[in-house]
Parts: C-alpha cells; structure tokens; sequence
C-alpha cells in the first residue's frame, strides 16, 4: 500500500503520515488520511468554532465551500463564507508546524481520535505545501512568505466603524450617526449597507438618498470616513451592466446555449442573446456574476472603472464587498422565499439545467423565463439570479482574461466616487451568494423585497445536461448539513457554469470568487479615490488578505456569538488576514461587546433591520 510521511529531522517526529491508509485519487473524488504527531491543532475554516484547538475526542466532521450562511453558534459545522484549508499543529517537543492543502473545489475535513483526520475534496489536486516553523510564529511568516503578506489599508480604517442594514433613508442615517456623535461615542467611518442604492443595484443611489455625496463630504469635514457596501451580483437591465457589456466584460456562464433559462433571459435585451447566467439576489430584477477569471482583463477594467465612475458622484473612502460566495436567492426552487415580496415580483429563480459575467455553459441552459426580461442580457448566456435588488442579477466574471470586466468594475466605483465621495470598500455576497437557488418556493416570495421574482434553477435531475457537476458521485458534507434536498448549489450559483472566457468552471473555481473580486476591487479603490482606503470582503480564501480584510459574518447576537467571533479573528490572523471585523452594535450586551472589540483590528459596531437601536 502506497503511502508518505513527513517528518523533523531534528527530532524524528513524524508531522504527516499517511500510513493510516485510505488514499483515493480518482475522477471527483480525492481522500487522504493523515495521522498527527498531537491533538494541539488550529486552524482550517471557514467554520464556527467554540475552542481554538480542535476537539479529537469524536469524530467531527468540518464542510468547507464558500456559502451564504450565517455564523450561528447552532453547534453545527456548517461551511461559512470563505475556505481556508490551512492548519498549524504544536508538537510533543513544543516545535511547531504548518500545512497548506492548496485546493478550490468543495472539500470536507473530518477530524478523529488518534489524533488523525480525513480530508476530502471532490476536484483539482492535492498541492500540500509544509511550513516547519519551528515557532507558530515562524510557521505565519512561512505561510505568508507563500500566498502574500497582508494589505495595509488606511490609517483611519483601524477606527471604529458603525453600519446598518434597514435605515429608512440618508436622515435615518443622519440622525443615528449624529446622536452616536452626540453621545461621545469615538466614531470614525460610517458604512453605507445596501439601503443607499436604488432598488439594491451596484453603482447607484436611491431617491431617497439624494443627498448621500454631501452628507459624505459633511463627515470628511469632521475627520471621518464613509465605506460603502456594494454586492457581486450585477442587475442586467441598467447602465451599469449595459457598461459591462458593451466593454466586453465577462460574466459566469452557462457551458452550452441550451442551458440557458430563456424564459429569464428573453426579458433582458442586453443578455438575451448570451450563455450569461441570471440569478436572483436582492435587485428586483435578475443579476448576472462578473467573471473575474476572465483572462483578457475587460472584466477588471469595467469593474475597476464602475467604482472610479461611482467615486465621482459620491467621494466614499473604502468599499466592502458582500455577497461574493457568490450567493443567490431561491437557485432551483419553484417558488422561492422571495416570492410574494414587494422587492422581488415573482421574478424567476435560477434554474441550472442540469469586462464577462458568470455564465451558462450552453445555451439551452439560460432560463429564457428569466433572460428575456432583460434586453441587455437576453440574447446572453449571462447566469441571472436572485440577490437583495428586486430584479435578477448577474455576477462578473473576475477571472475574464480580456481584462473588460476589471476595466468595468473599476469603472462604476470611479464613476459612483463622483457622486458619492466615500472612503473604503466593503465588498459583500461575494461567496457568490444566492437567494433560492433550485428552490421551488424560496423564502424572498413573501417579502416585499423581492415580488416573487423567478429562482435560479440548476440541473439537479439525474442524467440532465450538466448534471454531473451539481450531482457529483460524492457530494460532501458541505450538501449534507444542509439535509437531503441540499445541492452544491443550494444558496449559490450552479456549478455547471463557466467562467474564464469559457476555460473554468465555477465547480472548481466557486471557492475563488470572493478572492478574484477582492483583487479587482482593490485597484478600484485605488483608482478611484487616489489612495490607499479599505476594502472588506465576505467571502475569502488563501492569499485574500494580500487584498482586502474581511469581517466574520452575521449571528444571533448571543454570547455564544462572541465567543465564536474571538476565535474566529484569531483564526483569520493566522490565516494571513489580520485586518478581520466581528459585528458588535447587534449584540445587547453592548459595553461588553465594545470591550470585545479592542481584540480586532476592525472595530465595527453592526445592526440589521429590524434590530433596536442601542446607542
């Protein structure tokens, strides 16, 4: 039987073993079993953990895929936001050492006594890279010495930060901010959440944020900073998307024509004649994903050129992208959460059969229910899903070789920076998140938000087109903590999709797009506001930091929370991202919680809608 060890010469203590047996390597499906020199392990995400050090008293078992969920202390090991399959272990003589299991496709960790565990991952290699240390914080600077060191961001982005989502509008805002101000509270960036946008499309404000620039260049007058959140997905009916394009941008696609959902794509004439795949999130209309694989940089400059555009009109500071799992509402579900809500009238969910966009791999893919409802994505094969805006969204390709898409992206935060003249970017959703990704009824159809607006469906039918990627051989426990209906998919783009001008498929690269959203993102910060600034990002994997910070997710706002969110920023240190936020405002132990955040380098007190107000 064929297996490896590696071991310290100076004490011949063995750090990896392999011997317990157990190694596959097959089509989809890769096991390895490795015995460990001690229980004194940290580390691999991105999980809810209660102890730092591992628990190899039982058998437990870890999910790691990028997913919209938030980071409840529910006492599940359920997979979180971003992926980080790296892990530090103390050995018996006190010397320490690191391993990293460089891989993007859906993977699951199980740990057992022993002390051993089983890694699994159902795509690409087994890159294993060693760090001997031999102090933990040797093996960091090893670590780092690999996938990058850290950003800097803006001096002023180590204040405190206050953000909420479901202020009414910009005098809500103002009146929440100014009696923190009055209060004494030391605020010094105030973030935007999705509110500020009309109808939650990228790179725009609503009316009843009309006054956002100024209120912006108010608080630069007192010292402090504006950071605005903007989501992955891309509705594909407005200038922004048109922009995208005309530009050449890439999105994530179907493979092939007929995978499209002509029923979404037919109504967006700019897609319409596109493998483009369109989704829901939180627009009222479809979104489509850039791709930001897309080798020819059109995709990044139209990106880097939207912000650049947006920072005329509005001169913010940082930006923190959300939403870049990427997530996606209601994906193969006939009637999505969102139906029956204001936001989101019924539009179609996504449906996988079986500067770019996020796209279908064929064209009888694209939900033309969906597509033909927007004339710039209609003859697409743009992949439009369901997000927060109340119409379909799609999510730029950021791996698009041409270049157009970053151009792009770049672009409207430019662009939007001229009416609103914020400071930092918290990018979101970008896992990329989904809402009601293959569900029938998803939970955005009774909400005022999204008016039944169509899901996003994906080939989950044995023997479909494109099946074998969303239905696997082996699904991982990233599926089956979800339950027996859970797909790769659920909550999040079909895997059948394509990116990179056609050359990935977001199957084996899901687990990157936050990470290639990050680092488009951060030349649109810089482009766009001359200086260093913020970005902040949801979903991560190794490297990310070299880019962006992140912050831990949403929660329940218990104590259990909290303590989940220590570890969680002391995990994120060690995963190379040191600039790493838990949410504070949003727990009723205020004070304690304040206290709590003198332990991160983003200080940054949170509340969704519809939580009291405390301060």
């Amino acid at each position: 039987m064929f297996h490896f060890t590696v071991y310290r010469e100076s004490t011949g203590q063995n750090l990896f073993d392999t011997s317990l047996g157990g190694l596959i390597f097959s089509d989809k499906f890769i096991q390895i079993g490795v015995k460990l020199p001690s229980d004194a392990m940290y580390g691999w995400g991105q999980n809810i953990h209660t102890t730092l050090k591992h628990d190899f008293t039982r058998y437990t078992k870890w999910a790691m895929l990028a997913r919209d969920e938030p980071s409840t202390a529910d006492g599940l090991t359920k997979n979180l936001y971003g992926v980080h399959p790296f892990y530090m272990v103390v050995e018996p003589s006190g010397k320490t050492h690191g391993v990293l299991i460089l891989n993007s496709n859906a993977q699951e960790l199980t740990t057992a006594p022993g002390p051993a565990f089983v890694y699994r991952t159902i795509g690409g290699n087994l890159d294993l890279y060693f760090f001997p240390g031999p102090t933990p914080e040797e093996v960091t600077q090893q670590y780092l010495a690999l996938i990058g060191k850290p950003t800097l961001p803006a001096y002023w982005a180590f204040g405190y930060q206050l953000s909420r989502y479901g202020y009414k509008d910009l005098n809500d805002m103002k009146e929440k901010i100014s009696r923190n101000l009055k209060l004494g509270v030391p605020l010094d960036t105030v973030v935007a959440d999705i509110d500020y946008m009309d109808r939650y499309k990228d790179f725009t404000t609503g009316d009843k944020w009309a006054g956002l620039a100024d209120y912006v260049k108010e608080l630069h007058t007192k010292g402090m900073k504006a950071i605005l959140i903007i989501d992955a997905g891309v509705q594909a009916d407005y200038a922004s998307f048109e922009r995208g394009i005309n530009s050449g941008a890439r999105f994530i696609e179907w493979e092939y024509s007929d995978q499209v959902q002509r029923d979404i794509q037919d109504k967006y004439p700019l897609a319409k004649n596109t493998k483009i795949m369109l989704a829901v999130v939180w627009p009222d209309g479809h979104v489509a994903f850039p791709d930001f694989f897309d080798s020819t940089g059109k995709t990044a400059s139209w990106w880097i050129d939207e912000f650049v555009r947006y920072r005329q009109e509005v001169p913010y500071d940082g930006i923190w992208i959300d939403m870049n799992e990427p997530a996606v509402f209601g994906t193969n579900e006939d009637h999505p959460w969102y139906f029956d809500s204001p936001d989101h009238p019924n539009i179609t969910s996504l449906k996988c059969p079986g500067a770019r966009f996020i796209e279908w791999e064929y064209s009888d893919q694209v939900q033309h229910e969906i597509q033909d409802k927007y004339p710039l994505a209609k003859n697409t094969k743009i992949m439009l899903a369901v997000v927060w805006p109340d119409g379909h969204v799609a999510f730029p390709d950021f791996f698009d070789s041409t270049g157009k898409t970053a151009s792009w992206w770049i672009d409207e935060f430019v662009r939007y920076r001229q009416e609103v003249p914020y400071d930092g970017i918290w990018i979101d959703m970008n896992e990329p998140a989904v809402f009601g990704t293959n569900e029938d009824h998803p939970w955005y159809f009774d909400s005022p938000d999204h008016p039944n607006i169509t899901s996003l469906k994906c080939p989950v039918k044995e023997n479909a087109k494109g099946s074998e990627w969303d239905l696997p051989p082996y699904k991982t426990y990233a599926v089956w903590v979800f339950g027996k209906d859970a797909y790769l998919s659920s909550k999040t783009a079909c895997m059948c999709t394509v990116q990179g001008n056609g050359t990935l498929r977001h199957y084996d690269v899901k687990n990157l797009y936050g990470w290639s959203e990050s680092k488009v993102t951060q030349q649109a910060q810089y482009k766009a506001t001359g200086k260093r600034g913020v970005v902040i990002s949801r979903s991560t994997f190794p490297s990310s930091g070299r880019f962006t910070g992140s912050w831990l997710g949403d929660n329940s706002a218990i104590w259990e929370d909290l303590q989940a969110a220590v570890i969680g920023a002391q995990e994120f240190n060690m995963f190379g991202i040191p600039y790493v936020s838990q949410v504070l405002i949003m727990f009723q132990q205020c004070i304690v919680t304040i206290r709590a955040g003198t332990l991160v380098l983003i200080s940054a007190g949170s509340m969704a809608r519809p939580t009291k107000s405390y301060a």
